[in-house]
């Protein structure tokens, strides 16, 4: 049983006559009286009481060929729903990405991007998951999102890639801080201080601990958050420093911020998984960040 056979019980169904079926299907009238006796063979059973009129009006399915027209009409409707939604998501009428970001990226650089991205493409749905790096990295690994932006260190073998932006991370402090007057600012000073830090599974923690173990530092951690705009008042108010990517401070804050020395710049990747079929939406989506850099 196939889908034509299908579709020709469901045409001599509606037109009650194999003359009139072979002729709204376009075919001779032969060649439909066999595909249906080759799905009653098939099946075991008569679908056509061929004899209920013999000048070939009316003809009347048997219970079988009601029972199976049921299930052809049914299936025949989700065929074309399913080829409807296909070509929607070929022609980026339809469909959804689904995306995990660095909560940075998520703040700063992705919102003005998302938003023209919707422009051009009114039809797709994005569903955007902001995270830690570490967050982004097992969602993308356990296909819970298509695309994922990830640091360098976390590019791995299963991935496909494309470097999407290299940002320089900073120092982030008051304008009161004692450390404002520098220019630039060595790890060894920057550990030298009270920080604010990022929780648990951000990269930013976890270059800096790596940093503080290579220079024999324990760093001074006295507040920890994962909402950056709590870390940038804190900051502000000269209760401890930071570091963050460059992006994330604006002319608009009262913070300062200074580069290491030496400067220190963080890849960010745009990254799927290799052996998941990458859907018209999100290579879309793919391109167009690879064009609004």
């Amino acid at each position: 049983m196939d889908i034509r056979q299908l579709k020709h019980l469901d045409a001599l169904a509606s037109t009650g006559s194999f003359t009139a079926a072979a002729k709204k299907l376009n075919m001779a009238q032969p060649a439909l009286s066999q595909s249906i006796k080759r799905l009653e063979v098939a099946l075991g059973v008569t679908l056509v009481n061929r004899t209920s009129n013999k000048n070939d009006k009316l003809l009347a399915l048997t219970a079988e060929g009601l029972v199976l027209h049921q299930h052809a009409t049914l299936i025949l409707k989700q065929i074309k729903q399913a080829e409807a939604q296909i070509r929607a998501m070929a022609n980026l009428t339809s469909g959804e990405v689904r995306i995990a970001v660095p909560g940075m990226l998520g703040s700063f650089y992705l919102p003005s991007r998302l938003m023209a991205f919707r422009h051009k493409y009114p039809e797709l749905k994005l569903s955007l998951f902001e995270g830690g790096t570490r967050d982004a990295l097992r969602m993308l690994q356990q296909e819970e999102v298509d695309i994922a932006i990830i640091t360098a260190q976390d590019l791995q073998p299963e991935f496909d890639s494309q470097l999407l932006i290299r940002e320089q991370m900073v120092i982030a402090m008051g304008a009161e801080h004692p450390l404002a007057e520098h220019s630039a600012v060595s790890l060894n000073d920057f550990f030298d201080h009270e920080l604010v830090m990022f929780k648990t599974g951000y990269f930013h923690r976890e270059w800096i601990l790596s940093q503080a173990k290579d220079l024999g530092k324990k760093p001074n951690v006295a507040f920890e958050t994962n909402l950056i705009n709590l870390i940038k008042q804190i900051v502000s108010q000269g209760f401890g420093i930071t570091s963050v990517l460059e992006m994330a401070i604006s002319s608009k804050d009262d913070i300062l911020a200074k580069p290491f020395d030496p400067p220190v710049f963080l890849n960010l990747h745009i990254a799927w998984k290799k052996q998941r079929p990458v859907s018209q939406a999100d290579r879309a989506f793919v391109d167009f960040l690879m064009s609004n850099r």
